[in-house]
């Protein structure tokens, strides 16, 4: 969602929503006219663009990390559990059951491939957004001249197919941050490099693509919920409160469309996360069906609240994950620009 100048997070994720809103200030920011200087204000490259997108990634997901491993936890918590022993569990439980059985490290279980999938994902998406924005510019009717909703629809369709493509590119990895995350007191897998050869050894390659599906379908409605709700918000906040701080509105605005994203979308990236884990460490298969079937057998045995279960650390990471993203990006931004300007 996330966050990262990635329209995955749409997809993902904040991994999803954020990242929509992050991106989309930037854009915002490079679209309004700026003062005439007297001198030639330095522009972000490329490189360096995708540079400050990617290390803010890793410094919001680093930090925000232990509420991350606690949704992964809740939400793969009835694959193998007994219903009636997960009523009495909370966050609290939960992160004190994770300091005393495994140490406070444990909070990072899988950060390390996380950030390691940060940077081909927001390269990846960065750049196939700006190849299939040009693209569908080319459609008659959606180039520049097509007026307010033709760009609102290119961004949108652009977001999602660039959100599709480096999701899938990328999702070996995502599939392995899952596996490692989950694992409690006793590791399976011993590392990155272990979890794809044990994979692929147990359940071939078709293994590292788990839950595929679930992920590509959760990317169109996160980029358009999160897209919607920003700007209408963004908008009447403008309207009645023009001289409110444009950073401040933008950091508002994207906490609250990742909040509606989230909350629109979790069924699916519970089910994204479960079958992830399907035969996960020589384990039987718990969900034999497709899709649909997974979606029955939850309801069937935890009820409608087991498709919201870790939904409660997934909200309180959303708002300091959009923070931390918009003041490291800006932060390497200036720092960037600065550099440039004194040579």
């Amino acid at each position: 969602m996330q966050t990262e100048a990635s329209v995955g997070m749409a997809a993902a994720t904040v991994d999803g929503a954020a990242a929509v809103a992050a991106r989309r200030y930037s854009t915002q920011q490079q679209q309004q006219p700026q003062p005439q200087q007297h001198h030639n204000q330095p522009k972000l490259g490329t490189t360096l663009h995708l540079l400050a997108g990617g290390v803010a990634g890793a410094v919001s997901k680093t930090c925000t990390a232990p509420l991350a491993r606690l949704t992964i936890l809740f939400q793969v918590q009835g694959m193998h559990s007994d219903v009636a022993t997960m009523r009495n569990t909370s966050i609290w439980r939960e992160a004190s059951r994770i300091v005393y059985e495994e140490g406070l490290r444990a909070f990072w279980k899988g950060n390390l491939v996380t950030i390691a999938h940060r940077l081909p994902y927001s390269s990846i998406s960065f750049y196939t957004y700006e190849k299939y924005k040009n693209w569908l510019q080319m459609i008659p009717g959606l180039d520049s001249n097509g007026g307010l909703g033709a760009d609102v629809g290119v961004r949108m369709v652009g977001g999602g197919l660039s959100g599709i493509t480096a999701a899938s590119l990328t999702y070996p990895l995502d599939l392995v941050r899952t596996r490692l995350a989950a694992q409690t007191n006793t590791a399976y897998y011993r590392g990155i490099s272990h979890a794809l050869f044990a994979i692929c050894r147990d359940e071939g390659p078709r293994g590292l693509y788990k839950g595929l599906g679930p992920t590509l379908l959760g990317v169109g409605p996160s980029i358009a919920i999160s897209f919607s709700v920003y700007e209408t918000l963004r908008s009447h906040w403008l309207l009645e409160r023009p001289c409110d701080s444009p950073i401040f509105i933008s950091l508002a605005c994207g906490s609250l469309s990742g909040v509606a994203s989230s909350t629109f979308t979790f069924p699916l990236d519970l089910v994204r996360r479960r079958k992830q884990l399907e035969g996960a460490a020589g384990r039987a298969n718990v969900y034999k069906t497709g899709l649909v079937g997974t979606f029955g057998h939850i309801i069937q045995t935890e009820g409608y609240r087991g498709l919201y279960r870790g939904i409660l650390p997934e909200y309180c990471k959303v708002v300091p994950s959009v923070g931390l993203i918009f003041m490291t990006y800006e932060t390497l931004k200036s720092m960037f620009t600065g550099g440039a300007s004194d040579e």
